[in-house]
């Protein structure tokens, strides 16, 4: 879900805004953490510690990742999906020499696993990190003047271009959030497990990408609804405890995921409005 978020602000940006590099970073941010964090805490003796600094450490290398992309993006005018593609291999790579390609112990401390395991009244936490999430950039996007002119460039760049501010500052700060989105994503990789590896989550970003389009955000950019994505996000999680409850295959999880991606798509380019007036 918080990958999602990242993904359609991205989009909402025009000009064919995507960020394929968002698990990418949330693995190099949980694995940069847990190899900077462990050489001066421990997670059993300073718990506290240890987790409010490796979520420091993650969400800082997350947001410096997306400062990144918007660089790239705004100031040299790298095609968004290519750029973040190149980055999401950078990423990966730098992962994968820090942690020699093999998954680095977290370890177990505890406030880092209740935001994973905890619950709240019988909610997980983690779900309430996500609804809070929601809501705030929601209310941004909303209600303030970056959401306004981040939809004013996917809806009218020619428009954004005669507005007066830096289209360039806006791309930066979108990107920037969602690297910092990948970021958080990275402590609560970690807090569900006892280590983190480079090569984690790999089938998130195509889960990303359909609940971004399950909630109708228009690849073009300039729409975006946060309560749809909220409520995609939710059906898709329904929908995968189904499919464990039956016992379906990985392979055929994957498939389904595809299938439903290429009908959302196909759907959004076909006007059943004008279908129907026209059979009228």
């Amino acid at each position: 879900g918080l990958l999602a978020i990242g993904v359609m602000l991205a989009m909402s940006s025009g000009n064919g805004g995507i960020d394929l590099s968002g698990i990418s970073l949330a693995n190099l941010s949980g694995v940069t953490a847990a190899l900077l964090v462990s050489r001066f805490y421990s997670a059993d003796h300073d718990p506290w510690t240890f987790t409010l600094c490796f979520a420091g450490v993650a969400m800082t290398v997350g947001l410096l990742g997306g400062v990144l992309n918007g660089l790239l993006i705004a100031r040299l005018g790298l095609t968004p999906i290519l750029c973040t593609l190149g980055t999401q291999m950078l990423f990966t790579g730098v992962t994968v020499v820090l942690s020699s390609g093999v998954a680095v112990r977290v370890g177990s401390a505890e406030p880092l696993l209740e935001i994973g395991n905890g619950l709240v009244l019988g909610v997980p936490i983690s779900f309430l990190l996500f609804v809070a999430i929601s809501l705030l950039i929601g209310c941004v996007l909303k209600y303030s003047p970056f959401g306004i002119r981040l939809f004013l460039m996917g809806t009218n760049a020619k428009a954004a271009r005669y507005a007066g501010f830096s289209q360039g500052k806006i791309l930066v700060a979108t990107y920037a959030l969602c690297g910092l989105l990948a970021g958080i994503v990275a402590i609560l990789i970690a807090a569900r497990n006892v280590n983190v590896k480079w090569d984690y989550g790999q089938s998130y970003l195509l889960i990303a990408i359909l609940i971004t389009v399950m909630a109708g955000v228009r690849t073009e950019g300039g729409y975006g609804r946060m309560v749809c994505l909220f409520l995609s996000a939710t059906a898709l999680q329904l929908l995968s405890s189904m499919l464990n409850f039956v016992n379906a295959s990985n392979f055929f999880r994957d498939f389904a995921w595809g299938m439903l991606l290429l009908v959302f798509l196909a759907t959004m380019r076909f006007d059943f409005k004008s279908f129907w007036v026209r059979k009228g």
